[in-house]
């Protein structure tokens, strides 16, 4: 490893610990049974279970070959092409330049997947799943980008005595390298490529804040990290009576300028470069945005960043923080527990960040000062959770033992 990286805490759980192993490792002898699986499939009450199982071990071990299948529809433009009309094997082989008989096993592996359906006369549209992919150009952005990963992953061990050297890493300067002053042309051009990806990829996020949280007793809103301004943009659309800020490293903001002007904001947002790892953050808003920042960062800079938005946040101010975050413990064993698997992995190519549980985050806000922190519901986890913190009205009690 080429620098430290932050554990997660860990719960004890619950149960005795003597009775809770012995009935595990009971548990564990009785699967391993020669006859087990035999009889589970004879026993009609049984046999959904071991087919479940069986099926989830298998969809674990050909994962990869489903991601590089919709990597394959992806570059090949095929869902933006169906979406258009349906096509049969033979049209589709004359757009893509490849041969029907090899075509055809990437077209039934996309059926088979929900990507892609059967059409009448022989002809193949888009299945559930293709639909929000012939939409959404920034989730066929994430999906050539996550090439990257599965390259500095295909050895596993080797990516995890060292994960910073691969093109994950490469992709994301800000996660290992200052930036210079002036800053380089092939520095610039890693930035640009990064907050082209950040904003293409936020919509989703972006939609889970707007439709979770009311807006109306800010005035002016600081987002931190905050790219090309996609957020600032869709926020400054919803709610037209906010004034904002925005903060980022300087070559970030240049980026985000030409934007702003395209839609008629700089009357609207002022623009604050700067490094939260060297700089304070401005004064002047009534709430800061935190926005898929934190787990890009260790825990010592994300205290840092916690203790400088509510420095500078005003009595009564608000912080809200948006990310994907670890499954709480509650919700264990629930089918979404496999997207951490996903960002565990991710974080670490990418740098020194971790994903951290909401109570964590709740924890570290409340270390930095914040008050009547707090999870705001939203419809879908997945993308992000949302939590709140306010700088508090009251002095901080004090106790006897304080004075004293």
């Amino acid at each position: 490893m080429s620098q430290p990286l932050d554990l997660a805490a860990m719960q004890a759980h619950t149960a005795p610990t003597s009775f809770k192993d012995a009935w595990q490792a009971r548990l564990e002898r009785w699967y391993a049974h020669p006859g087990l699986y035999r009889w589970s499939l004879r026993n009609p009450l049984t046999r959904w279970l071991t087919r479940r199982r069986t099926r989830k071990l298998f969809d674990l071990m050909a994962g990869f070959v489903h991601s590089q299948v919709l990597l394959g529809c992806v570059r090949l433009d095929l869902f933006r092409a169906l979406h258009q009309a349906p096509a049969n094997l033979t049209d589709l082989s004359r757009r893509t330049g490849l041969a029907p008989a090899v075509l055809q096993r990437l077209l039934l592996s996309a059926v088979a997947l929900g990507l892609l359906e059967h059409r009448s006369q022989g002809r193949f549209g888009l299945g559930p799943l293709g639909v929000p992919l012939a939409q959404h150009e920034g989730i066929a952005q994430m999906i050539e980008h996550n090439h990257l990963l599965y390259q500095d992953m295909q050895d596993p061990v080797q990516f995890l005595n060292n994960a910073w050297s691969g093109g994950m890493a490469e992709y994301w300067p800000y996660a290992h390298e200052k930036p210079a002053v002036p800053m380089p042309a092939e520095q610039v051009d890693k930035f640009t490529r990064y907050s082209q990806l950040m904003a293409a990829s936020q919509g989703f996020v972006v939609q889970e804040i707007l439709s979770s949280y009311f807006f109306d007793e800010h005035r002016c809103v600081l987002d931190v990290g905050a790219g090309k301004g996609r957020f600032v943009s869709e926020l400054a659309a919803h709610a037209p009576h906010l004034q904002f800020k925005m903060f980022d490293l300087p070559p970030v903001l240049e980026l985000a300028r030409e934007g702003l002007q395209a839609k008629g904001l700089t009357q609207r947002v002022s623009l604050h470069p700067g490094s939260f790892l060297d700089d304070p953050l401005p004064e002047g808003a009534d709430l800061i945005t935190l926005v898929r920042v934190a787990h890009d960062h260790p825990d010592a800079v994300v205290r840092q960043i916690l203790q400088k938005a509510h420095a500078a946040l005003p009595v009564g101010g608000v912080l809200l923080l948006a990310e994907p975050m670890a499954q709480p413990d509650e919700e264990a064993g629930q089918p979404e527990a496999s997207v951490d698997a996903y960002f565990h992995f991710y974080l670490l190519a990418m740098g020194a960040g971790r994903l951290r549980t909401p109570q964590e985050l709740q924890t570290m806000m409340q270390e930095a000062g914040f008050t009547h922190v707090e999870q705001v519901p939203n419809a879908m986890p997945i993308h992000a959770r949302i939590l709140l913190g306010r700088k508090s009205k009251c002095l901080p009690l004090v106790s006897e033992n304080s004075v004293n």
